[in-house]
């Protein structure tokens, strides 16, 4: 089947070059995008091939985000903590480990899909998640990939698991892996951080991880707390412990953060094949401070659970790196788009150059091959979102979603948030 996308001005995600044109897209993981003069006539197309008149919008590749918790997605508006948390740790103790313990199969479903909706209609189009639900874990990672797929998002997701919570729950967490790598689903090996995963946990993680073929994906120095207990604990920095636990060999591996490493962690995750995501904005509302990242290249952003428009971080990853070290438009942009080269490594995944949005974005000035990143930083938003097309499907179309009926799945959303709430003001 093929989607024939009429009258683009066609924005290439990689060379920046815009040109007037009708595009042939490919359906499957695997699809491709073709620039074509013409659009085959009826009388000559496939059964299933559509033609849509895009009328000079805007179109280029989708988005994608590095690093999600997409289990706070029922946490707006939520009730108050039993205390006001002064640092990280409370704000841990206070507020995220009292809503993940609290969530159960059909919260985890709701949250799965208000966030899938949400960042269809922002142009996300694949997500890597980093999924909390210590008291729900048998299941929970298919309940959230079937959410995400009803609403065409492509996914690569892990459980997380830690000491925390004792070794009942931590053996939980490692068979859930288990159980959804050997399915064939493609994923990481989840742990929380350091300072919540002793030797053991992080051993047994490293070798399901090296069994599938997989990475892990852990937070690294979100907080000082995290390098303070790791030097008290095993007489090391994080990323000296990570690195002698076989943690930093996959370049499928995923560090969210790396706030407070020092340029000792900096060098030895550098010359690492790992990649980094940065969370500009979780840093500042938990306010554990901002580092810069010119210190490696792979790099890529994400949102940590905040939200679900990387246009957005995108734009905040500018503003915070600009006040720690000065970055350019085209390396805010490279970080925004290294997902795609992380993904690749993971074959038929399905974020391939068939995921496409399509924007109304009525500039006041021109667009051209040389001026995109302004636009990108200074002109793109969310709102300018209009269609957004999947592995070569449409799945929203004029700000809607073609495959979920949007309120039942916001009052779904809502009842399960209310349930949740009520569980945390008893």
């Amino acid at each position: 089947m093929t989607l024939y996308l009429k009258n683009t001005r066609y924005i290439d995600a990689g060379t920046l070059t815009v040109t007037s044109t009708h595009l042939a897209v490919a359906s499957g993981a695997s699809g491709g995008v073709s620039l074509v003069d013409t659009i085959p006539p009826t009388g000559e197309r496939e059964d299933g091939d559509r033609v849509l008149d895009c009328k000079g919008r805007f179109v280029t590749r989708s988005f994608g985000c590095g690093h999600h918790h997409i289990y706070s997605t029922l946490c707006r508006g939520m009730p108050a903590p039993p205390r006001i948390p002064t640092n990280f740790s409370e704000v841990l103790q206070y507020v995220w480990w009292r809503v993940d313990k609290r969530l159960d199969r059909d919260m985890v479903e709701a949250s799965a899909l208000g966030a899938a909706l949400q960042m269809a209609r922002r142009g996300v189009t694949f997500c890597i998640d980093h999924h909390a639900s210590p008291m729900h874990v048998s299941g929970s990672l298919e309940t959230v990939a079937r959410a995400f797929e009803r609403c065409g998002i492509g996914h690569l997701m892990c459980h997380e698991s830690s000491d925390r919570n004792g070794v009942e729950s931590a053996e939980k967490s490692l068979a859930e892996h288990e159980s959804y790598l050997a399915s064939g689903r493609p994923g990481l090996v989840g742990l929380h951080a350091s300072f919540t995963v002793g030797d053991a946990l992080f051993e047994k993680s490293v070798n399901l991880a090296r069994r599938y073929d997989t990475g892990l994906h852990i937070h690294v120095a979100e907080d000082v707390a995290d390098e303070i207990h790791c030097e008290q604990t095993y007489g090391k920095r994080v990323g000296e412990r990570l690195r002698d636990l076989g943690g930093l060999e996959s370049s499928k591996t995923i560090l969210g953060h790396c706030v407070h490493c020092n340029d000792e962690e900096r060098k030895i995750i550098a010359d690492s094949p790992v990649w980094v995501v940065s969370n500009v904005e979780s840093n500042q509302n938990n306010n554990v401070g901002l580092t810069d990242y010119d210190w490696l290249s792979n790099v890529m952003l994400g949102t940590d659970g905040m939200h679900n428009d990387m246009l957005r971080s995108a734009k905040a990853h500018h503003l915070a790196c600009s006040t720690t070290g000065g970055i350019g438009y085209d390396e805010v942009y490279r970080r925004f788009r290294n997902v795609h080269n992380y993904l690749g490594q993971f074959e038929g995944i399905g974020d391939g150059q068939n995921n496409l949005v399509v924007l109304d974005y009525d500039t006041p000035t021109d667009v051209s091959d040389d001026n995109f990143y302004g636009h990108f930083l200074f002109g793109l938003e969310a709102l300018h979102v209009n269609t957004v097309i999947a592995q070569g499907r449409v799945i929203v179309e004029d700000r809607k979603s073609t495959l979920v009926d949007e309120e039942e799945i916001l009052s779904y959303a809502r009842e399960q948030g209310q349930r949740l709430w009520k569980q945390l003001s008893e």
